[in-house]
């Protein structure tokens, strides 16, 4: 439970309220009524902007959340003795408590990683399996973008990965939660690191950055789309007022807000971590490539901290604590807690 007597929370984006802009958008929506489960004039300028951004190909499908976004994605590419190949770290794999192996019936091949990203290598290392009935197939592979270490896939990366899994007869799915974090660390546009990379099916978050409830499942391979409403449906993910879902992912896609969100959070990342570098004790454990500072720090000097600021241990054995911050963190909350972390490493 957050203690409303605590600073700026440090430990989630999730942590953050909602954008007003987006809040505007909600209260727009909520006049008068509205045909359900995505018969709306909202939810049709959400899916005619997912093709202005991602491509004429592109159909955005609005849900509730990323983990069942992923469920949604990852079942249109999976059979029932299918695998996914992922990175160890990786959401599905760590945080969504098993569900794509109760849920999908597929199993996880996970692959170690040094920065929570996989390469070539590590799909075509899979490839023996393909035949023979003894194994799971692997089918689908899993990226993270943003990865949960905080790193971000080039362009070039993911079409390396794309190329591999298409040659072995396997398509490639992104958890893109963090998706507009990616694109503004790499400058580049939303498309590039999807659509024009070879992905096949990715989510893109909103929720991390200033939405409410609102992620998108979205397919840019057109022989996947048919089975979406029937798998969003049975995933529970088909919101009855789904206007209110729609209004907020059109209201990301807006004006780019999705970029000015994800660029400030990221900013104050890289803010935080400029502002440990002569912090006793104290050194980066990942690159800071989007709204994520992994840190080494003593225990003691953990413990002083969150004795005050909520952040989140990621290796205890380590001694790695993860901070993130968000869309409406701001200088001052960086700077205060900057002061706190010097004092605590100097005392």
């Amino acid at each position: 439970m957050i203690d409303p007597t605590f600073p700026k929370s440090f430990a989630s984006d999730n942590h953050a309220g909602v954008h007003p802009a987006i809040f505007e958008a909600m209260a727009a929506a909520n006049h008068g009524d509205a045909p359900a489960y995505g018969g709306d004039t909202w939810t049709s300028t959400f899916e005619r902007q997912t093709k202005e951004v991602f491509g004429a190909q592109a159909e955005g499908f609005a849900v509730l959340n990323g983990a069942g976004a992923n469920m949604v994605g990852l079942a249109l590419m999976l059979g029932r003795y299918d695998a996914i190949i992922c990175a160890d770290t990786a959401h599905i794999a760590t945080h969504e408590t098993g569900a794509t192996e109760r849920l999908l019936g597929v199993k996880l091949i996970t692959v170690p990683t040094p920065d929570g990203k996989l390469r070539p290598t590590d799909i075509t290392d899979q490839v023996a399996r393909l035949g023979s009935h003894h194994e799971p197939q692997p089918r689908a592979v899993s990226i993270s973008q943003v990865t949960e270490l905080g790193t971000c896939y080039s362009p070039a990366e993911i079409t390396e990965l794309a190329e591999a899994a298409h040659t072995a007869g396997m398509r490639l799915h992104m958890d893109g939660a963090r998706l507009a974090n990616a694109a503004a660390h790499l400058d580049c546009s939303l498309d590039a690191i999807t659509t024009a990379a070879g992905v096949d099916v990715f989510s893109f978050g909103g929720t991390k950055n200033g939405a409410l409830a609102a992620e998108a499942v979205v397919v840019l391979d057109p022989s996947l789309t048919q089975a979406v409403p029937f798998l969003r449906r049975q995933s529970l993910q088909l919101a009855s007022k789904m206007r209110f879902v729609s209004a907020q992912l059109s209201a990301l896609l807006t004006d780019d807000l999705w970029h000015r969100n994800a660029s400030h959070a990221n900013a104050m990342a890289t803010r935080l971590a400029d502002g440990i570098a002569d912090a006793p004790g104290i050194s980066l454990a990942y690159p800071v490539q989007s709204n994520a500072v992994f840190a080494v720090v003593p225990a003691a000097i953990a413990a002083t901290l969150q004795s005050r600021y909520l952040f989140h241990h990621w290796d205890e054995a380590a001694g790695i604590v993860r901070w993130m911050t968000a869309f409406d963190t701001t200088p001052a909350h960086v700077d205060d807690f900057l002061d706190a972390i010097h004092k605590a490493a100097t005392s």
